[in-house]
């Protein structure tokens, strides 16, 4: 089966490497390559699947991409393109905790990066110039879509993405649009994804506090498994949220109970600024956290750290995915929810907007060559067809030979 999609999965694997800049630079670097180059997708379906991701916890980009390998070859398809799409990122991302545990390493960086903050808000600007022709038709979306675009930057919440897609969804409930003739067979829901999600959940608890209770010589890394678990089932707003979690859970916890932190906090703030500058996930920092916390036993279980907090971490929003998906497709034959899609697109456009702003804002120091770098990048993704990792290459190439 997988020979058929050989063409996707090269297409996924150079994205995995080039797709700066978070979950706000994937989108554009998703629509640049499997809506326009590839026509995996069209913008509307991008845009509904970007939306119903952001409803479930854990990485949205992350399971964006795996929808758009589950309609070409279902969940198999998607579970590789998972793999795929981890890949380079925890390898860097665990190679860096061996860098800064055997090297203490204070500060990883280099101006290679330099312009790529800046080229990622090209991208999501793309993004929602793009997708605007397709969401934004009349008066009441654009209202929409301007007025999410002015609570995101100023209502700085993981709450306010779940807030706006809803109240969009009902303002849009008052339009007439009518659902059309075609009848489509309705998807069979998989209940083994919810129990397994749940049996993991529950056993995850009790090893961990068995394994403490115990002593068990390795405790640690079943507190591992259990904690960045629990944090993929709870974690809304992206990679951002988590880094409040991981502060508290290896840093202030520990040393609330009087022990020392599992891992210091200069270490877990070098590796939460590393990623920002790594393609892929920005959850692939669980790489380095497991790695670090379980570097004084050893390289071998350091290493099993890295695997254990990058699996613990993406596998109850993978699981979530599968069930939930089948459920919300059945649900959009329903005229509520068919209605409210038009509201929730439009939304999801100012929200795009919205993040370009905010990316652009995080940007140090704030210099005019930042916008200019947009406005380049912009514009050689609207009107070229110069491929999206070529455009990204040569901005890391200007900034290597800026150093």
């Amino acid at each position: 089966m997988f020979l058929r999609h050989v063409s996707f999965l090269k297409a996924v694997m150079l994205y995995s490497v080039t797709a700066f800049g978070g979950p706000l630079g994937h989108i554009g670097m998703m629509t640049k390559t499997f809506v326009n180059r590839r026509k995996d997708i069209t913008e509307e379906e991008l845009l509904e699947y970007n939306a119903f991701c952001q409803m479930l916890p854990g990485p949205s980009s992350t399971q964006t991409v795996m929808l758009i390998a589950m309609k070409r070859g279902g969940i198999p398809l998607a579970i590789v393109t998972l793999l795929l799409w981890l890949l380079p990122a925890m390898c860097i991302m665990t190679a860096l905790s061996f860098l800064v545990y055997f090297f203490d390493v204070k500060d990883v960086q280099t101006n290679v990066f330099t312009y790529i903050l800046p080229m990622s808000v090209g991208f999501v600007c793309y993004a929602a110039a793009r997708m605007m022709q397709s969401s934004i038709q009349h008066l009441a979306t654009w209202c929409i879509m301007i007025g999410s675009l002015l609570a995101t930057v100023f209502i700085r919440s993981p709450w306010i993405f779940p807030s706006l897609l809803i109240a969009a969804g009902t303002i849009s409930n008052f339009s007439n649009r009518r659902i059309p003739a075609t009848v489509s067979k309705p998807k069979p829901i998989n209940w083994f994804n919810l129990w397994l999600f749940a049996v993991i959940f529950l056993s995850a608890g009790i090893l961990s506090s068995v394994a403490n209770i115990w002593h068990w010589p390795h405790a640690r890394v079943f507190n591992l498994f259990e904690n960045f678990y629990r944090f993929g089932s709870i974690v809304w707003g992206g990679g951002q949220a988590l880094l409040p979690l991981m502060l508290f859970q290896f840093v202030s916890h520990p040393m609330q109970l009087g022990h020392q932190p599992i891992i210091k906090a200069d270490a877990l703030l070098t590796g939460y600024g590393m990623v920002q500058a790594v393609p892929g996930p920005v959850f692939s920092v669980c790489s380095f956290v497991g790695g670090m916390a379980m570097s004084s036993y050893g390289p071998l279980w350091q290493l099993i750290g890295c695997i254990t907090a990058t699996v613990a971490v993406f596998l109850p929003s993978t699981l979530l995915l599968f069930f939930f998906f089948p459920i919300y497709q059945n649900l959009k034959s329903h005229v509520i929810i068919f209605r409210a899609l038009e509201g929730i697109n439009a939304a999801i456009v100012g929200i795009i907007w919205a993040s370009g702003i905010v990316l652009f804002q995080s940007i140090e120091p704030i210099a005019w060559s930042n916008l200019v770098v947009v406005i380049i990048t912009f514009c050689l993704l609207y009107f070229s067809k110069i491929p999206a990792p070529l455009i990204v290459l040569g901005w890391l190439l200007l900034g290597w030979s800026m150093h």
